[in-house]
């Protein structure tokens, strides 16, 4: 094997170190959510501007692998040492992103998913910047994810508001 071969080896690997963990989350979320959305969620008032159930796991999703590609794509630039303030940023922003749906499906709480969003929210954007000084490509990837959790926040609160 060259030292090339190496490197791409190497650097397959930290993909799937910074994809798995995101898919794994998907997949936790959906496992605790699944059971909620059947019973809970549509007993629960929600505002008009609410989007169909379906919309939910193709966006997740998408966003899900989109974060993992953009830390590693900031890994990549940087490597462990330079990158570790924004790869610490962002494993933060992904355990928030990993409680919300057991506190708001899992315990039936929106008042406890409100106050991770907007934990998650702080960190979203603190990671997006991180990401961006880094390498902007990885700060663009995080642009849909930071609009979508802007919105699950928003909704999230109207939800909590008219429960």
């Amino acid at each position: 094997m060259t030292a090339l071969e190496g490197r791409r080896l190497s650097s397959r690997a930290a993909l799937a170190l910074f994809v798995v963990p995101c898919l794994a989350a998907l997949a936790v979320g959906g496992i605790v959510t699944a059971p909620a959305v059947a019973a809970w969620y549509p007993t629960l008032a929600k505002p008009a501007w609410t989007p169909p159930d379906w919309l939910f796991g193709p966006v997740w999703s998408v966003l899900y692998l989109t974060m993992g590609i953009a830390a590693w794509l900031v890994w990549r630039r940087e490597g462990w040492a330079g990158a570790r303030g924004a790869l610490i940023l962002f494993w933060v922003q992904l355990a928030f992103n990993a409680l919300w749906s057991p506190l708001f499906f899992g315990l039936r709480s929106p008042l406890l998913g409100l106050i991770d969003i907007a934990m998650l929210l702080a960190a979203l954007i603190a990671t997006t910047i991180a990401f961006w000084r880094a390498r902007p490509i990885a700060g663009l990837l995080f642009v849909p994810y930071l609009a979508w959790v802007g919105y699950a926040s928003a909704l999230n609160a109207a939800i909590w508001a008219a429960n």
